[in-house]
């Protein structure tokens, strides 16, 4: 490691106490970044653009108070962090989960800067959120909390300024009554979020969209080495939209996906599920186990994670740092050729160094499940213009972009033994944009 990389990283910490997982980001990104800044542009150090993309251009916060359905007040703390304009408007989603803190959302954002610039969209990165915990609560009581939230947050949003969409904890539902306090404070139907219904202003293809995106990504890599997915066995974690539609999108191609997992274990199908499969599944709930009263043949695996079985393909859809050093190694033991982040930085830096080591292919969140995003920007475009697009005219968009940041990462990333880090890529992919928009724009 470069003295350069190390002062920058130390100097990082030193500013943002008490974040590891904004530190691990930006440690990520920073250090395939510096040697290709300082080999083909060295007038960027002198700008300090990487110190600068690091900082937020603005970071609220604000208390929500709310009444729940006993009347009792409740207080929640609410996030925006306004990451970097250089290339748009700020984009980036909402998460409600108690877990929300400070560290999470910076992380989140500064990833969505890179993820934006891949997709060759024009726009900015942001993140935001609040600690309450939509599990457990009634309609009423999330639309209380949501206009609240709204009445603080509208503020700094704006269909040309910062367009918010769902993340974990915020779907449908919550963006409805987010958009809806939205409009009767400010007397506009705008495009102001993005996971709208599709009958008021949203988009097909944006529920599907990230799971989608995530497979085109993949069948994009298996084509870059001559190889198809039909017969691929598929490790899926999480059981939300993205691992749902990732798992759907993996059958359709010829896959067979063999998990699903959630905060108690992982549900293991070793005949695979099939399209009548998944649909039973996602009468489920959380419930994984129940399926099993019905397919006999699975395994409901307690406490168990998805990366112990043997797959060629896994693809961590959940949360961050679900994957560790360990469960890489039990990955590569079991004979698994590629890793795909369908979540926002579910691997670990040591598994990631493992993937590398052992020269599997592994694609990071910021490239492979820039789907949603791309939908959400495609569904601020079908606003701007009061139209809306036909499902196979956004899916197309959307497989359209997924090849061209799978292009990007090949160009940045391959090596001169023909492997592709696509980390490295991305993270050059993405940055070189930003960079050139932010030194045109000048010191701001």
């Amino acid at each position: 490691m470069s003295s350069s990389f190390i002062d920058l990283i130390n100097h990082t910490k030193g500013k943002n106490p008490n974040q590891p997982e904004f530190i691990q980001a930006v440690t990520e990104v920073v250090e395939d970044l510096i040697p290709y800044m300082n080999e083909k542009h060295p007038t960027w150090s002198e700008l300090k653009i990487i110190e600068r993309i690091i900082e937020p251009e603005r970071v609220i916060s604000f208390r929500v108070t709310w009444l729940d359905d006993n009347n009792h007040v409740q207080i929640n703390r609410g996030y925006r962090i306004q990451m970097n304009s250089a290339l748009g408007p700020y984009k980036g989603g909402l998460r409600f989960h108690p877990t929300v803190n400070l560290s999470i959302l910076k992380f989140l954002a500064f990833e969505q800067v890179f993820k934006n610039s891949l997709t060759g969209i024009p726009l900015g990165g942001a993140k935001g959120g609040s600690d309450f915990d939509p599990k457990g609560k009634s309609d009423m009581e999330i639309m209380r909390f949501c206009q609240s939230f709204m009445n603080e947050l509208y503020r700094h949003i704006g269909a040309e300024t910062d367009i918010p969409a769902g993340d974990i904890g915020v779907g449908e539902r919550e963006i409805g009554y987010l958009f809806g306090q939205y409009k009767r404070l400010q007397n506009q139907f705008t495009g102001v979020l993005t996971g709208k219904g599709k009958f008021w202003g949203g988009s097909y293809i944006r529920p599907e969209a990230t799971g989608y995106g995530l497979l085109y990504f993949v069948q994009c890599m298996f084509e870059s080495l001559n190889e198809s997915l039909v017969g691929k066995i598929v490790t899926i974690s999480g059981a939300g939209n993205v691992a749902y539609y990732a798992a759907e999108k993996a059958i359709q191609l010829g896959a067979k996906v063999v998990t699903f997992s959630n905060s108690t274990g992982t549900l293991y199908d070793p005949d695979g599920f099939t399209p009548e499969k998944l649909h039973f599944l996602s009468t489920l709930g959380r419930d994984l186990n129940g399926y099993i009263s019905k397919y006999s043949n699975a395994e409901f695996h307690q406490d168990s994670k998805p990366w112990c079985f043997k797959c060629d393909i896994a693809l961590p859809c959940a949360t961050e740092n679900e994957l560790n050093e360990a469960d890489a190694q039990n990955l590569i033991d079991n004979g698994c050729i590629c890793v795909a982040e369908g979540a926002n930085m579910p691997s670990t830096r040591e598994a990631i160094q493992i993937f590398h080591k052992s020269k599997i292919y592994f694609a990071p969140g910021k490239a492979a499940n820039a789907g949603g995003v791309a939908v959400s920007g495609l569904e601020m475009s079908q606003n701007w213009i009061g139209q809306q697009w036909s499902p196979d005219k956004v899916d197309n968009r959307l497989k359209v972009i997924m090849e061209n940041i799978h292009k990007t990462c090949l160009k940045y990333g391959k090596e001169s033994c023909g492997y592709v880090n696509y980390l490295k890529g991305a993270n050059i992919g993405g940055f070189i944009k930003v960079a050139v928009a932010m030194k045109a724009q000048g010191l701001v």
